[in-house]
């Protein structure tokens, strides 16, 4: 979701460049209004991937850790 974030964070810039690169009041205003929308859906999806990993208890982490080892075990007897 960090990818997905910093998309959204680039695409914001480039509508804020547009807004201050255009002369239209109203175009203006419509890039700076799709600017903070971009903004505000980089931060939704930023705060949404904290409290997932938040929520994780060290139990929900036990799977994932025996898996990798079993990777690794895998890896090593090739």
């Amino acid at each position: 979701m960090v990818k997905e974030a910093k998309f959204f964070r680039k695409q914001a810039d480039k509508a804020e460049q547009m807004a201050l690169a255009t002369s239209d009041a109203d175009a203006s205003q419509g890039f700076s209004s799709l600017a903070q929308a971009y903004r505000s859906q980089a931060d939704a999806l930023k705060k949404s991937k904290n409290n997932k990993s938040k929520k994780q208890t060290p139990e929900d982490k036990k799977p994932k850790q025996k898996a990798a080892q079993r990777r690794k075990a895998n890896k090593s007897q090739r």
